[in-house]
Order: C-alpha cells, then structure tokens, then sequence
C-alpha cells in the first residue's frame, strides 16, 4: 500500500507516557487535529476510537504493561482529511499473523484478540504498519474528510 506524503515541518507532534491514563490525552489531541483538519463528528470519532485501539495495543502487546516507553504522535492536516502516526519501541508488530475475526461465531467462540485491529481498520481509510530502523515501529493511520475510501486495503 502507498502511504500518504507526511510533511513533517507542518505536523504536529506529542509525546505521552505509555500508559492507560493517556489515553485521555491523547484523545483530546486527535479530537483537536481532526477537528482542525475538517472532519466531520463521525469521523472525529472513528479516527479517535482507532487511535485509542491502537495505543492501548501499544501499552498491553508492544510495551507488555505500563509505564515501559513512550508513544509518539504526530498528526499531519492533508488538503483531503487527517493523517496520524504513532511510533513507539516496543516489541514489534506484525498485523498479517492476526487472523481475522468471525464476526458470524458467537462470542463464546470467538477469539479473545484480534477485533480491536478489525476496528481500526475499518474506521480508518488507510492503515499502515512498518517496523523502521532503530526497533521503531510505526502505525500510520489516514481518514479522508470527503468520505472517499482511496485505495482502501485490509
């Protein structure tokens, strides 16, 4: 998948302390950068209910509990909706060995893990993991203001 361009001069990044009272933080960044970036309310939404998946993943999966390392997040304002990235060094990440969920089984038989990835996918347009240089991983997450999907991929 093609990432979006992030022009790093005109983002705006925090850094938070990886743990779960964050969260709160962080949402009410996300909810600013997208309200900035012209997202309407259902898309503030999506784009802050994925951000807080995937840093709660980052605390529980990456860092293995709280308090470990850091969350960096940095979201970019494009002419056509939001781009949010999230770097932390933890353990890394590799979305393809989760198996999607069955959303058909019955919740007794579903797998304890791997809904809250779905999610994230499904609320944002574009969704990116890579393991960079140096033990960083990153999760780029873009959500487009007109409601267009491009080139959405699973």
């Amino acid at each position: 998948m093609s990432s979006r361009p992030l022009e790093i001069s005109d983002a705006t990044t925090r850094i938070f302390p990886g743990r779960y009272s964050s969260l709160a933080s962080i949402g009410e960044f996300i909810r600013s950068e997208a309200r900035l970036s012209g997202l309407d309310d259902t898309a503030i939404y999506q784009v802050e209910m994925a951000v807080d998946e995937a840093c709660s993943n980052i605390i529980e999966h990456a860092y293995g509990a709280e308090d470990i390392g850091l969350i960096d997040c940095t979201c970019q304002r494009q002419p056509d909706g939001l781009t949010v990235v999230l770097k932390d060094t933890g353990k890394p990440f590799d979305p393809e060995a989760v198996d999607w969920p069955n959303l058909k089984a019955s919740i007794e038989e579903r797998a304890s893990h791997g809904l809250g990835l779905f999610f994230i996918r499904e609320w944002m347009d574009q969704v990116e993991f890579k393991a960079m240089p140096g033990g960083i991983n990153m999760l780029t997450l873009y959500k487009n203001r007109r409601g267009k999907k491009p080139g959405k991929k699973k």
